[in-house]
């Protein structure tokens, strides 16, 4: 499996793949704000920087002798109608969750057509349908999902490339909001290390081929379809 850079990797879905690439024998290296919970290769870094994240990720390519797979992992929300958003967090969830998994794509990629790697980005169920109250999180999904289908036409036979679109996890992702935007009491939730081992999944997978996209859902999820 070899190196896997995985952006918000100090927590949530991204911690829980770090566990599962550990696992299978690889070597993840975190790039989050946060210190990782696991003893592994960290990047201090806000993929929202979008040149910083670039920065990083050929740092980590250089130091380590080049990557073998990228997890963009990192996302937030800010949910709210479009009038009662600040401007500053509803561009910000834009920011983290396509320009940073562009960015660190973007800076990986030459490492990643040389060793014929793997990228998985993590979209949403809220990337191929729209809720209201979350614009910005629909909009930085949903072009999660057209950045990584056009990748993947752009870099096929080189790069394998998987679109990940998860339903709701048991993280904390949704631990600071109004109460309105949480989750019911009866909603069932993925646990984290299921879906990383979906993700785990595509990145072993022969060469020559790949998962294209796997939608991963508890069975009564509401977002799907």
């Amino acid at each position: 499996m070899g190196t896997v850079v995985v952006t918000g990797g100090s927590s949530g879905l991204g911690a829980a793949v770090v566990e599962a690439v550990l696992g299978a024998g690889g070597r993840p290296v975190v790039l989050d704000l946060r210190d990782p919970v696991h003893e592994v290769e960290f990047e201090k870094i806000d993929v929202a920087a979008t040149r910083s994240t670039e920065d990083a990720v050929r740092s980590v390519a250089e130091r380590v002798g080049g990557i073998d797979a990228v997890v963009t992992a990192a996302g937030i929300d800010a949910c709210g109608k479009l009038a009662d958003v600040r401007p500053d967090a509803w561009e910000r969830v834009v920011g983290v969750n396509l320009l940073g998994t562009v960015a660190t794509v973007r800076a990986a990629l030459p490492s990643l057509i040389e060793r014929r790697g793997r990228v998985v980005t993590v979209a949403s169920t809220l990337g191929l349908r729209a809720l209201p109250d979350a614009t910005a999180y629909c909009a930085s999904k949903f072009a999660v999902v057209g950045f990584t289908r056009a990748l993947a036409l752009e870099v096929g036979g080189q790069v394998g490339v998987t679109l990940l679109v998860p339903g709701g996890m048991q993280t904390a992702f949704f631990d600071n909001r109004e109460a309105q935007y949480k989750p019911g009491p009866d909603a069932e939730l993925a646990p984290p290390r299921n879906v990383a081992a979906a993700v785990v999944f595509a990145l072993s997978q022969p060469p020559g081929f790949e998962v294209r996209e796997l939608i991963v859902t508890p069975a009564t999820e509401t977002s799907w379809p």
